[in-house]
């Protein structure tokens, strides 16, 4: 038997990967620039064609495309959609290299870039990034191109960073850019905001509307009936639209800054501010739509709305907490016994109709459930309020003004006048002198208490100034609610010949079924009147 022979065949890398010498490499240049400023955009056209002409005069490569995203971030690679278009033609063997000017550019994300070169790296394809002269298809260690992806993100964090702050202390100092979205206001000659009337008659419309007790889908088909265009131009209004303007505080002339925060850069999810961060709400930045008492007036009723639910739910078996703007009773007449709402039912006796509104803790449990509760004939119920109405008219027009307008300011916060926002800060400047004082004696332990002590009431007086501002913003909604009341009432054209349920709804707060003979009204701020049915 004849001895083995083994003879070695020495490495020719000329020779490598034959399929590819027998033709042209088809070569991609990916260029990328993160804002669309004028600046960045000259930047951007200058990689485009430089890319262009060093592929078509390199011998031995063909041109396979310029792929290039503009303004966009380089954080992520999901909104990159030429970046993903490159890739999936790597996928499909239509690309051979890939040219980029550097890291950076190709991705500040470090997780994203050594993603990506690994998966063209196991297709076979090299990215070339010329400024820090890496191929690689050359490379036998990704530390280096780790060390330097992680320095791109640390850079574009820094930026965002940067930038961030830029934007908040902007914030602080009443500085923003206005987004103008093409309805209610568009930007004027002198660069401000500019009240775009059509827009303007639709919002006041919607909030007119909404106080005279429409729901949002009843405002939806009456927008939608007239033929008025939503701000996105279409014919169909959505109940999220008309909500969203009702509380917006731009159409009352004011700005609230930062609704919204970014919590990661690298994740780029928007996240609602819940006061993780502090908010900035500037008055008077720009002409008002509606007036801002107006506006506080509709935050207060959408309040309302979303808390409907029966005075006591122990008892009631039922969901009648809904809010509901057929009929204004349906959320404000109230079961004395059982705290429930009542419902309008419609009885046929005989072959004759008769409308009653009777409690639905009774109609759907029965007796056991609501033992005392009667059943209200309609036109009985409705003349009953109207006399309480004329009733208050009478009394105000004659000698009761005094004591309404008394009883009004009472609940408007009449009784916190010990926390006048402008008290209190006296009070705290006093203390911020006592303590200045203070500190500049001699250190004992009967110094420092006080100084304890001032420190700990000078918080204190911080907090509740926070509160007395808030229930000021709060109260001055309910303010103008009750001094439209009191015009109301007091009009001289006021028509109280026949029940009005848009006037019911804007002055009646509750009304509480005592028996089959009483009920109680209460009446917007305060004042109540027990009236009989009979």
């Amino acid at each position: 038997m004849s001895q083995k022979v083994v003879m070695e065949i020495p490495a020719n890398p000329t020779l490598g990967d034959l399929r590819k010498r027998k033709h042209e490499l088809r070569v991609a240049a990916y260029c990328r620039v993160s804002t669309a400023e004028e600046e960045q955009q000259n930047s951007f056209e200058v990689q485009v064609n430089y890319y262009t002409e060093k592929i078509a005069q390199h011998d031995g490569w063909q041109l396979a495309g310029i792929f290039a995203d503009d303004g966009i971030s380089g954080v992520r690679t999901k909104k990159r959609e030429q970046f993903n278009e490159m890739i999936e033609l790597c996928r499909r063997k239509k690309i051979d290299l890939i040219l980029t000017k550097s890291i950076s550019r190709f991705a500040r994300n470090t997780l994203d870039c050594i993603k990506h070169v690994r998966i063209l790296k196991s297709w076979g394809i090299p990215v070339i990034f010329e400024k820090e002269n890496i191929d690689t298809s050359n490379m036998n260690s990704e530390m280096l191109l780790t060390c330097l992806s992680s320095f791109a993100q640390a850079e574009s964090e820094s930026i965002s960073g940067n930038v961030t702050k830029g934007i908040r202390m902007g914030y602080k100092q009443g500085r923003f850019a206005f987004r103008y979205t093409g309805f209610a206001f568009q930007k004027g000659l002198d660069g401000e905001p500019e009240i775009i009337l059509k827009d303007a008659q639709t919002i006041r419309m919607i909030a007119q509307e909404f106080l005279n007790g429409d729901s949002l889908k009843i405002i939806k088909e009456k927008l939608e009936k007239a033929g008025i265009l939503s701000p996105a131009g279409e014919p169909k209004w959505t109940t999220q639209t008309i909500l969203r303007i009702l509380q917006n505080e731009k159409y009352a002339g004011d700005v609230l800054l930062q609704k919204t925060y970014t919590e990661d850069f690298l994740e780029g999810k928007v996240k609602k501010n819940n006061g993780e961060l502090p908010q900035y709400y500037i008055k008077d930045n720009h002409p008002a739509i509606i007036p801002r008492e107006m506006f506080f007036e509709i935050q207060e009723e959408l309040a309302r709305r979303r808390s409907k639910k029966p005075a006591n739910t122990k008892k009631a078996k039922t969901n009648c907490g809904k809010f509901t703007s057929k009929y204004a009773l349906s959320e404000r007449l109230v079961c004395g016994d059982c705290g429930c709402y009542f419902r309008r039912v419609t009885w046929n006796i005989h072959g004759r109709k008769q409308i009653v509104w009777r409690c639905i803790n009774r109609l759907e449990c029965g007796p056991k459930a609501c033992k005392d509760s009667p059943s209200l004939k309609e036109d009985e119920l409705y003349s009953a309020i109207l006399k309480a109405i004329c009733s208050l008219v009478q009394d105000y027009q004659r000698e009761m003004v005094a004591t309404l307008q008394e009883v009004f300011l009472h609940c408007i916060g009449g009784e916190n006048a010990t926390i006048n926002p402008l008290i209190i800060e006296d009070r705290f400047h006093k203390l911020d002198k006592d303590l200045d004082r203070l500190l500049t004696m001699e250190g004992s332990e009967i110094v420092d208490l006080r100084i304890k002590q001032i420190s700990d009431k000078m918080l204190q007086l911080r907090q509740m100034k926070k509160r007395a501002e808030l229930d000021a913003l709060q109260n001055m909604g309910r303010e103008s609610q009750i001094k439209k009341i009191m015009k109301l009432i007091s009009a001289e054209d006021l028509d109280l010949t026949e029940y009005s349920d848009t006037l019911v709804y804007r002055i009646v707060e509750r009304i509480a079924v005592l028996s089959k003979e009483k009920i109680r009204i209460r009446f917007i701020g305060g004042v109540e009147i027990i009236q009989s049915l009979h």
